[in-house]
């Protein structure tokens, strides 16, 4: 079964019952952009992430919380010589 990926943005804007249209506004980016953002079609970049973040009044780490993440597995590496 494929894992769904929960988004962040969509997240926070739900707990705080805000709408893609009050945050379209308070960034000066279109509704169309957000909405993008919330179903993970397109990122926006750090400049904006910053933004947001104010906007919201959550950290950057919580709204690019990546401990969701799978773990990477270190391997050792041999050579030969």
């Amino acid at each position: 079964m494929e894992e769904k990926k929960l988004n962040r943005l969509k997240v926070i804007l739900a707990e705080k019952n805000l709408s893609n249209k009050w945050l379209s506004e308070q960034l000066g980016v279109g509704q169309a952009t957000i909405s993008k953002w919330v179903t993970n079609s397109s990122q926006p970049n750090l400049e904006m992430l910053l933004r947001m973040s104010e906007c919201l009044q959550v950290s950057l780490e919580e709204l690019v919380r990546f401990d969701a993440l799978p773990k990477i597995e270190k391997k050792k590496i041999t050579y030969k010589t």
